[in-house]
């Protein structure tokens, strides 16, 4: 036996009303096994450049290999009502002792025990192994955050009470969940300032704490933001998120080409709904039993397994999707898109005729989640197909900022241009002014010259007279001294 499986999944299972999915589908395990190669080559690298990561993974593995012993021993300890749910301890003891070996020389094993589910006793314990994110002095760096003060403080505590608020873990303002998750999510922020706090982030903290202890939830996020690139996802400008979107979009015109369209026409964009999605690693609205068997897919994958779920998810609802307009798209992606693995009534009623399952008014909602993730994990994603598509990205990044470089170019020269029109039209118009200013100047000087011409000729008026009167006067004058020398003459003559 693989992994522990319950008999009430496989019961539940067995309702036969349910959309046709596609046939393009891969055999159990297999379709998962070139990602989980993938992530253990990425994690290779990572520890194959960091000493120190290096060291504290051996020390970390160390830890975690003496904490499963205890719990093996605890646990065997325990009476079992249920044989079928017994933990298969040879084959997670080895996946313990050794997770790289055995991702290595047995994928195809591996990825069915984690397709069926890791056991909740020991999920926690697999998710740091495969993260190796136990870290003695990252745990210590935490309880030094922990005294600390953080800007983001305030926005933290806002999320808080909206964050699993009816799972009791979480539901006392002021219990033991809330605080944890207010802890780890402080110092965070304080470890990697870049990202500081972002919402969403709150939601995936949140099912980290439901497996294991605070100090070992913040190793493992972060490992997440770090080794398994989701911190891309909340910077500023949340590059990874456009990434993912943009490879979501592509897979879905391969994989749902009528649906694509039918979006389409109908202006939904993935933005619209799938964004919420990745920023919580679908543990918003999403049942927890699910969550965390994609938490499983997560770690063991890396951050691509998303894809396959998002896939399933309109594919299973495809014909009801087809049928609605862009309100009630929206509305049905948000609320009913998980009914398609709702158990009905009438399957749990049948199960309690075959099992001890107890089914009343208050029974809690189930779904089918081992058919959900075996419909995700047969959806035919590789990564040399989300290759291809980031490599379609970014050549469509390049260009568009190409784009936006020639556009700020062009701004630029217009800036330039304008401000040189407004320096001309300022000289244009200081000319103006001084136009006016001189041409008001000649027309005085004009006038001026008028008024001096019009004066000269009133002087040389003046003037002619006073000559004339000179000339009348010397005229005058010499008569009256010719008669008074003729006058002179002639008394002398009569002497």
């Amino acid at each position: 036996m693989i992994g522990q499986k319950s008999p009430r999944s496989s019961i539940l299972d067995e309702e036969p009303s349910r959309t046709q999915l596609p046939a393009n589908r891969e055999e159990p395990g297999r379709s998962s096994v070139p990602f989980l190669i993938a992530r253990l080559d990425q994690q290779k690298e990572r520890l194959g450049l960091d000493t120190r990561a290096q060291r504290a993974s051996i020390d970390g593995y160390l830890r975690l290999k003496e904490d499963f012993q205890k719990l093996q021993e605890r646990e065997q300890q325990l009476p079992r009502d249920d044989p079928e749910a017994e933990i298969d301890w040879d084959f997670w003891g080895a996946v313990m002792a050794d997770y790289e070996a055995m991702a290595r020389n047995e994928p195809t094993r591996l990825a069915k025990a984690i397709e069926s589910g890791i056991p909740n006793a020991i999920r926690g314990m697999v998710w740091q192994n495969m993260s190796a994110s136990k870290d003695a002095e990252l745990e210590q760096l935490y309880s030094t955050f922990l005294k600390e003060s953080s800007p983001h403080e305030k926005a933290i505590m806002r999320d808080l009470g909206r964050t699993f608020p009816h799972h009791a873990f979480f539901m006392d303002g002021k219990g033991i969940g809330q605080e944890n998750l207010f802890n780890v999510l402080k110092a965070y922020s304080l470890y990697d300032p870049e990202v500081g706090y972002c919402q969403g982030l709150a939601f995936i903290v949140a099912i980290l704490l439901l497996n294991m202890p605070d100090e070992e939830a913040f190793c493992v996020f972060v490992r997440l933001m770090q080794s398994y690139n989701l911190r891309s996802i909340y910077l500023p400008e949340m590059p990874g998120l456009q990434l993912r979107l943009y490879q979501f979009d592509r897979l879905v015109e391969e994989l749902v080409p009528v649906l694509y369209v039918h979006f389409l026409r109908q202006g939904v964009k993935s933005s619209m709904y799938c964004s919420q999605w990745y920023l919580t690693m679908f543990s918003y609205r999403f049942p927890l039993q699910v969550v965390f068997r994609i938490f499983d897919h997560l770690f063991a994958t890396g951050i691509e397994a998303i894809f396959g779920f998002s896939i399933v998810l309109l594919q299973s609802n495809e014909e009801k999707l087809l049928q609605l307009k862009f309100d009630s798209i929206l509305d049905f992606l948000k609320n009913a898109l998980f009914d398609a693995y709702l158990v009905r009534m009438s399957v749990l009623l049948h199960v309690t005729q075959r099992s001890t399952l107890r089914v009343s008014k208050d029974s809690p909602v189930h779904y089918r989640a081992d058919l959900f993730i075996q419909d995700a994990m047969r959806v035919k994603v590789t990564p040399f197909l989300l290759d291809t598509f980031a490599s379609e990205w970014e050549e469509l990044r390049r260009a568009q900022n190409a784009h936006t470089m020639e556009l700020e170019s062009l701004r630029a020269a217009n800036r330039s241009l304008t401000e040189r029109v407004k320096a001309l039209e300022s000289s244009l118009a200081q000319m103006s002014e001084d136009h006016v200013d001189i041409v008001k100047q000649l027309v005085m000087a004009k006038v001026e010259k008028e008024d001096t011409e019009a004066e000269l000729v009133k002087y040389k008026m003046l003037y002619a007279e006073q000559m004339h009167a000179n000339e009348d006067a010397n005229s005058t004058s010499n008569r009256i001294s010719a008669m008074s020398r003729l006058s002179s003459w002639s008394s002398f003559s009569r002497k």
